[in-house]
This record gives structure tokens, sequence and C-alpha cells, in this order.
């Protein structure tokens, strides 16, 4: 009976989504590292997928994710002043796009023209 009392089940005023989320990472120097977003006011954000097909939609096949429950992410952030979590978020911005655009070619003049 107890079992029943205190599982995994979220509370009726949680908001949030008991379990193991899928939570994007990048490779730091020591292994991966939680990545971290901005919100549209510039306000840092911690972002969670409740599925991998969820994750892959918004950030695409390549990024690396690993499984964490909602207050192990908390636990993590807090110490960096992350408050916020969003949970399968539908709006991100485009990575940049580093591409290798040509440098126009310096405009040379001999040296006499520059003495006249």
């Amino acid at each position: 009976m107890a079992d029943a009392l205190y599982g995994d089940d979220p509370e009726p005023g949680e908001p949030f989504p008991a379990g193991r989320l899928c939570v994007p990472v990048r490779p730091g120097t020591c292994g991966f590292v939680t990545r971290l977003f901005r919100t549209p006011v510039g306000g840092r954000t911690a972002a969670a997928f409740t599925d991998p097909a969820r994750l892959r939609a918004v950030l695409g096949a390549d990024q690396p994710w690993i499984l964490l429950s909602e207050p192990a992410l908390r636990a993590l952030t807090e110490p960096l002043g992350v408050r916020e979590l969003r949970i399968d978020p539908v709006l991100t911005a485009p990575r940049p796009v580093t591409a290798a655009v040509p440098l126009p070619e310096p405009l040379l003049r001999p040296l006499t023209a520059l003495a006249s």
C-alpha cells in the first residue's frame, strides 16, 4: 500500500511529468554536460523531452541526450543559476550556419599612384 502512495506518479498540482526525461547534452572536457538554452527574453533555461522522438523533432537526429529525472536535472542546473525548466519545447532558434564565404580580394594600388 505504501508503494502506491509514494511512487513516481506526479502530484495533481505538479505541472511537470515525473519519471525519466530525455535531456540534451553537449561534449565537455570531462564527458557530457547539460545543454542550456535561452528564453525569448534572454533568460537561461534547461530543456527536456518526454521521449526521444520529440527531442529529435526539435533539435535534430544528431543531438546527443541522456535520461534524467526532473529532480536530477534541476539539481544539476540550480548551481548555475538556472531555475526554469521547459518540458517538450517546440520552438527553438535554428543553429547558426557557418559557411565558407570567399573574402573579396584587396584593392591593390601601385605605390607610385599613392605618392602623386
